[in-house]
């Protein structure tokens, strides 16, 4: 069987993700070649996500990579996709999700409530600033960019800090299991539309692959859970980097779909939950519009565009 040639950021994570993905397919008999490509996220280094202005940061080197032959397929962190996929593109797999909260790290054991009055955080989102805020006003949150390891290591050569915050999985994913001091309730930090599952890229006109990577991770109840909580993204016309906050789970044919909007310094927020049956993913991305068009009616379209208005910000998530 001719290899599958496997497109992937840099990343210590993205390299972790691969790997697994790859693994996956190697236990079905099926040969695969890695291919490390940077994405304009990787080469920015030094401008805070939101300002960079692109919807696609780690993603779009992937997709032309993807469109013009030379991989066959891409690894991505589900969260960093756009919800509209270039033409030609299309979602061939999801799964592997872990723990989708965020985590409150610090330089030791640090819980959430033992946060010092007053202190000083960072994080890369927007989304994760505007939930600390509308839950501790008192804190000050600065902006952190690079990889996992690099955010860790900025923390613990930081004298101002007292915290960063992460996606939980990709902690774990690494082996920094040890360094979350508290795994982040929802209902104080909701997560990122997709955050925690893993997402393959095809292109459509590749049905062979697209049927080797649904069988190596394709999860059908994480594909549905996601799914919603996109349809919500979209139905929102926000990018990733926007504070829109969205979690779902699936039991049976069940969908339980939360959502959230933040205004930037957390002053004021739209958020609702929407619970039905959701038999597929096209009936669940429907109850995440459905979701949205509820948020909207209570205000959320204002907020977002009082972000856009300030912000620029139309980027794609960090780790």
């Amino acid at each position: 069987m001719t290899d599958l040639r496997v497109g992937t950021r840099g990343s210590a994570l993205a390299l972790w993700q691969t790997e697994r993905v790859r693994g996956l397919l190697q236990s079905l008999g099926v040969g695969t070649e890695r291919i490390e490509i940077r994405t304009t996220g990787d080469v920015i280094l030094d401008v805070p996500l939101s300002q960079i202005g692109s919807r696609a940061l780690f993603t779009k080197q992937l997709d032309d990579a993807l469109l013009g032959g030379q991989i066959d397929l891409a690894v991505h962190s589900l969260k960093d996709l756009p919800t509209v996929l270039p033409a030609g593109l299309a979602l061939g797999a999801v799964g592997l999700r872990e723990d989708p909260r965020d985590a409150l790290v610090g330089k030791g054991p640090l819980l959430w409530s033992d946060v010092p009055q007053g202190a000083t955080v960072a994080t890369s989102s927007l989304r994760r600033r505007a939930q600390v805020l509308r839950a501790r006003p008192d804190l000050l949150v600065d902006d952190i960019r690079g990889n996992v390891d690099t955010r860790l290591a900025k923390l613990d050569r930081s004298p101002v800090w007292t915290a960063i915050f992460l996606a939980t999985a990709g902690l774990e994913r690494l082996g920094f299991g040890h360094r979350i001091g508290d795994r982040m309730p929802t209902s104080i930090m909701l997560p990122a539309p997709g955050q925690g599952a893993l997402a393959i890229t095809i292109r459509m006109d590749d049905p062979r692959t697209g049927a080797l990577v649904q069988r190596a991770l394709h999860d059908p109840d994480c594909a549905r859970a996601v799914a919603a909580e996109r349809g919500f993204l979209r139905r929102l016309e926000g990018g990733c980097q926007v504070p829109v906050a969205a979690l779902a789970t699936v039991s049976g044919d069940e969908l339980r779909l939360r959502g959230r909007v933040i205004a930037l310094d957390g002053r004021s927020a739209v958020e609702g939950e929407w619970v039905g049956p959701a038999a597929s993913e096209a009936h669940a991305a429907d109850a995440g519009q459905s979701l949205a068009e509820q948020l909207l009616s209570r205000g959320a379209g204002e907020i977002l565009q009082a972000v856009r208005d300030g912000s620029g910000a139309h980027a794609a998530p960090g780790a």
